[in-house]
């Protein structure tokens, strides 16, 4: 089980690489770091299990995160319509994106960095994926809100980018140009 102990922190290399492709069938261990990393994101968000194990709660992890530089990261949350989108993206690329951006108001967080880093972090406000699941079937789909902003942040993670790389330093607060903000409940 994966616990805060197997999360790297800022700072170290691992986060600042460009994780590699990977390969199918996937290995033995591939499968059970996906199935891991779910485990953690479903965990995390329990609050019995949560303050059992001291979690803190996320709704991503990608695989370097946990000291693995491969292309996989796991997704766990609610969208604004109460639906679960839950899944693990193999080998995710955005495919294609609106010009529209938006942000979350209060600022992105990330179980990686241990401080809280004021400022807005622009991102497409809709997306189209595609990603392999651990079986090696092709998914393509549309994201919006919450969900959009999660995946651009994991997907950032596999490219060596942190969160905060997308904060403007002179203005954190600035306005975005063509954005709508996004309002976490």
């Amino acid at each position: 089980m994966i616990t805060m102990d197997d999360i790297i922190r800022e700072g170290h290399e691992t986060l600042r690489t460009k994780a590699v492709e990977m390969t199918f069938p996937l290995t033995a261990e591939e499968r059970q770091l996906a199935a891991d990393m779910m485990e953690f994101l479903v965990n995390s968000q329990d609050p019995i299990m949560a303050e059992k194990y001291n979690l803190r709660g996320g709704i991503g992890l990608a695989a370097n995160q946990v000291n693995v530089a491969k292309r996989m990261f796991a997704l766990h949350l609610t969208d604004e319509k109460d639906v679960q989108v839950s899944f693990v993206a193999i080998n995710p690329k955005i495919v294609s994106h609106s010009v529209e951006q938006t942000y979350i108001t209060s600022g992105e967080g990330c179980l990686s960095v241990d401080r809280n880093v004021p400022g807005y972090v622009p991102r497409y406000a809709r997306i189209t994926v595609k990603f392999k699941d651990v079986d090696g079937n092709e998914h393509k789909i549309r994201l919006t809100g919450l969900p959009a902003i999660a995946f651009q942040h994991e997907l950032d993670h596999l490219n060596g980018v942190m969160f905060y790389d997308r904060i403007n330093e002179k203005d954190p607060f600035g306005p975005i140009d063509n954005s709508t903000p996004f309002e976490r409940a």
